[in-house]
């Protein structure tokens, strides 16, 4: 559920606990960079804001957050229309289902979540009629986990291939989530993994696909995921604070 009916006290408190957040994690993920070598400026952090309400989400974007991400279509079309989104990207992290994915073309700049041949043709075949290029992220089962949506890693490069010549998208990169279960060290090893398969495709040149985009990291782990390269990390609890569902 989300935080709808929240009193003017309630949201004083949650502008509270996420500017102290924001500061705390944007340091982070500028230290982070910084270590892989980057600039700070070269990671987007991405505010993930299932069940967060419109007023918090529009202040993280006054605070400067320049990306925010979706889990669900139903919310996310329930929000849209009262986002401050002028200066700020849109995208759908979440499952999808072709049958909703009409309900997305258009308001979301990039789906970070294809998992199917069937669901990228569907994006593809919406997007060319309503007029726009719909950019995409392959989103990858690292761990192989039954309960996770994503192909498997060793189907990278077979399942670009398929995908590539379709119209209406361009693949701008991979995303991930490793197995939650696992320690530190070898969800590095996942991240490193994912970045070395993002470098070996960048360097092949692929018809419509520009690599530029290495989604992983998330409240437990984003600090990992960019020493380990990623380029985009998915924040919610972390910013928020703990969710309500």
């Amino acid at each position: 559920m989300m935080e709808n009916w929240l009193s003017e006290e309630e949201l004083k408190a949650k502008f509270t606990v996420l500017e102290d957040n924001y500061k705390i994690v944007s340091e982070r993920v500028a230290e982070a960079a910084i270590k892989s070598g980057r600039k700070p400026e070269d990671i987007t952090l991405l505010a993930a804001t299932k069940t967060v309400s419109v007023p918090v989400i529009n202040r993280a974007i006054e605070l400067g957050v320049t990306c925010i991400g979706e889990n669900k279509v139903q919310e996310l079309c329930q929000k849209y229309d009262q986002l401050h989104l002028s200066n700020c990207d849109c995208q759908f992290i979440g499952h999808l289902q072709t049958n909703k994915v009409k309900q997305l073309i258009g308001k979301v700049s990039m789906i970070q979540s294809v998992d199917s041949i069937r669901l990228a043709q569907e994006i593809s075949t919406v997007s060319v009629q309503r007029g726009f290029v719909t950019s995409v992220l392959i989103e990858v089962n690292i761990g192989k986990e039954k309960s996770k949506g994503g192909i498997y890693f060793e189907q990278i490069e077979s399942f670009l291939a398929e995908i590539s010549p379709l119209s209406g998208i361009v693949v701008k990169g991979l995303m991930t989530i490793p197995p939650a279960d696992e320690n530190i060290f070898t969800t590095m090893r996942y991240f490193e993994n994912m970045y070395q398969k993002l470098v070996d495709i960048k360097c092949k040149k692929l018809d419509n696909i520009s690599i530029d985009y290495l989604s992983m990291g998330m409240s437990a782990d984003y600090v990992q995921a960019i020493e380990a390269g990623a380029n985009m990390v998915r924040v919610g609890s972390a910013l928020f604070g703990q969710r309500i569902y």
